[in-house]
């Protein structure tokens, strides 16, 4: 696979270069303010009216697949989703205050679809997941801000269709009171960055994603008083189809302050090659490896915070084939029980009890 940093920098580069959002001719647009908005797809106005939903709902339906809405306004869409179709762009260049959908849905959804674009976004409030997707291939999201008071960030559901080829550039999320981004059943996954902060569980939380690359996760005040962490791979992620955990999922670095854990592998994950942490004073492990298969840390720092941990429970494998390269202060090491192939190189004044 190609290095991350190379996808990463590539990434960054198409960020800096992209139009800025509503720029040259949206195909559609919805504008105004709150109490007056104004749909137009070309030159025939769609919608006017106070339902920013419903503006919003007759851009797209005016659009087909190649064609980009432009959302300029800012509003309220209360509980309901926007949903965007294959070969749609949707672009958010107001801001989205989005509620809380108690049927679980999203309050921007691209669901069984083919190269949908969400290269904007900005969100508030509360919903129970601000961007909902299964069944994608070729889903791109872009620059996604979503500054929350609670619910999931985006959410790529379980137990739905899978997804491949999905990338994203930067996604910023503040407030929310579970996951900032959660993945289920992707295989080939882009990111540039996930920053996360105040976030109530995960930064990134990976699951069942094969083949992803992924630039940076930082997260501030992550998972605090919880067992999740800034970056955590769960439920068999990094597993290829033959079963077998050849390294896949490239991460460049993970940074942590405050919060749960660091970094968090579990439950038959694996496959995963980091390439540095700057982990500190996280309440929980700094880092936890539990019953996971061919993880390598190739560097960085861990300072306080809770222990560096290598472990392992009954119901699966023994951790097995695992590398830890780190500098270690004012904390311990500790592999119990011992990992089978496990190969530590650890610098400062760590405490170490390894096998």
């Amino acid at each position: 696979m190609t290095r991350p940093y190379l996808i990463a920098a590539v990434l960054a580069l198409a960020s800096t270069v992209h139009a800025q959002c509503g720029s040259g001719t949206p195909d559609a647009t919805v504008d105004g303010e709150e109490g007056a908005y104004t749909a137009t797809v070309g030159s025939e106005e769609v919608y006017s009216g106070d339902d920013y939903l419903a503006a919003i709902t007759a851009g797209l339906e005016g659009i087909s697949s190649g064609q980009r809405l432009s959302v300029i306004a800012s509003g309220a869409i209360g509980t309901g989703t926007i949903s965007v179709g294959s070969g749609i762009t949707f672009e958010g260049c107001g801001t989205i205050d989005a509620g809380f959908n108690e049927g679980g849905r999203g309050a921007i959804e691209s669901l069984d679809t083919d190269g949908a674009q969400i290269p904007y976004l900005t969100m508030t409030g509360n919903p129970y997941f601000g961007m909902r997707f299964y069944g994608t291939s070729g889903l791109s999201l872009g620059q996604i801000t979503m500054n929350l008071s609670g619910g999931l960030g985006i959410r790529f559901e379980r137990d739905e269709a899978a997804n491949t080829d999905v990338s994203m550039d930067v996604i910023t999320v503040t407030g929310a009171g579970s996951h900032a981004v959660e993945t289920w059943n992707i295989d080939g996954l882009t990111i540039n960055s996930v920053v996360a902060t105040d976030v109530g569980e995960c930064g990134l939380l990976l699951q069942s994603t094969t083949n992803a690359q992924v630039g940076s996760v930082e997260g501030e005040n992550v998972a605090a008083g919880t067992g999740y962490a800034t970056f955590r791979m769960a439920n068999a992620n990094g597993r290829l189809a033959d079963g077998s955990y050849e390294t896949n999922v490239y991460v460049d670095s993970v940074v942590s302050r405050g919060g749960g854990r660091g970094v968090f592998c579990v439950s038959e994950s694996g496959g995963v090659e980091i390439g540095s942490v700057d982990l500190s004073d996280n309440e929980n492990n700094a880092i936890l490896i539990e019953n996971c298969y061919g993880v390598s840390i190739l560097g960085g720092t861990v300072n306080g915070g809770g222990e560096v941990r290598i472990s392992a429970r009954d119901e699966f494998e023994n951790t097995s084939d695992i590398s830890i390269t780190l500098e270690v202060n004012s904390n311990t090491v500790n592999e119990s029980p011992c990992a089978d192939n496990m190969t530590w190189d650890i610098t400062g004044d760590a405490t170490l009890s390894v096998c």
